[in-house]
Order: C-alpha cells, then sequence, then structure tokens
C-alpha cells in the first residue's frame, strides 16, 4: 500500500451564490470547477481528506455530483451550513458517501502531533498547554489564531482554495514550547 497523505480544507461552501460576491470568481459555477481542480491537484484516491464544515450550500443532487468529482477518502466535521437549525444533517449533506460518520469534532494524529479539528476556532482545546494542535474552520480567514491554531478555510492566502497537509498549515504558525 502507497503512502496515504491526510489534507484540511474548510469552508468550501460549493454552489452558494453568496460567496461569489467575496471570492474572486463570476459564478458558482467557475468557483467549483475551480475548487475540484485544486481539490484534485493534490489529493489522491487513497488520501484522506478532512472537511472542516461548511462542505455545500445547495440541492442534494449538485452536491452529490461535486462530491464524487472530488478524490480522497472524504471525511467532514459539520458545520453551521451542513445542519438544520434543529442540529441534524441536512440531507444534502447526510446521504454523501462520507469515510467516516460526520461528526462535531476530531481528535487526531497526524505526524506524530496532536490536532484537534472542530469548525469554529476554540480559545481552548484539549492537551492545548501539552503541545497539541487546533485547526478550525467557519471565520474566513477573519480571526487572528494564537500559537498552535489556525483557519484552514479555503479564504485564507496560504490554503488558497486547496486543500492543505499538516506540514504546509504547520508553516508559518507561531509554535512554542510551553
Amino acid at each position: 500500500m502507497s503512502f496515504v497523505n491526510q489534507f484540511f480544507i474548510s469552508d468550501t461552501h460549493f454552489s452558494h451564490e453568496l460567496m461569489v460576491l467575496s471570492r474572486p470568481f463570476s459564478s458558482v459555477n467557475e468557483m467549483d470547477r475551480f475548487m475540484i481542480d485544486a481539490w484534485n491537484s493534490v489529493a489522491r484516491e487513497n488520501d484522506i481528506v478532512w472537511h472542516l464544515g461548511d462542505f455545500s450550500f445547495t440541492d442534494e443532487k449538485r452536491t452529490r455530483v461535486i462530491f464524487n468529482q472530488l478524490n480522497g477518502r472524504k471525511r467532514l466535521i459539520l458545520g453551521n451550513h451542513d445542519l438544520h437549525s434543529d442540529g441534524s444533517i441536512r440531507k444534502s449533506v447526510a446521504q454523501l458517501a462520507w469515510d467516516r460518520q460526520p461528526v462535531q469534532m476530531a481528535d487526531i494524529r497526524v505526524d506524530g502531533e496532536r490536532v484537534i479539528l472542530c469548525h469554529y476556532a476554540m480559545l481552548a482545546w484539549p492537551a492545548q498547554h501539552r503541545g497539541s494542535f487546533h485547526f478550525y474552520g467557519h471565520s474566513h480567514g477573519k480571526l487572528t489564531a494564537p500559537g498552535r491554531a489556525r483557519d484552514v478555510g479555503v479564504d485564507v492566502p496560504d490554503v488558497a482554495f486547496t486543500p492543505r497537509t499538516f506540514t504546509e498549515l504547520r508553516l508559518g504558525m507561531e509554535v512554542t514550547d510551553d
């Protein structure tokens, strides 16, 4: 078996008309095609891609068509646009062939490091003072993250609509050994 990479991305909002207003695309079709191509330029079929919420904002059929074009074993951390107001998962997201059941939060290991995944930025997270990392989305690059936390959303300049590896995301982080 070949080496499997793990990638992280958030807030693609596939087919969300309002996102085009704040992104460099003239239409949702252009935005969707660009993000699908960017995703597939890095992720191979067996790679794991963690999506940290707000996958799409469209109907079931279009969401499924987009999902099926994306490489990798896709895992979802639920975001606010993936849920109904009562907390149930939107059918357009729930019916997709996720590699694992979508969850609110995950505690994983990557390259020997502990990484806490959540759609929302946390001021404190598990094992924060013992060197863990925290990846989040939701804020579209508008929050300044402390130390070992960072936004992995597509609107962050060094993510640039493309899933990124732990090593890529760690670059430039203020990592200290407190």
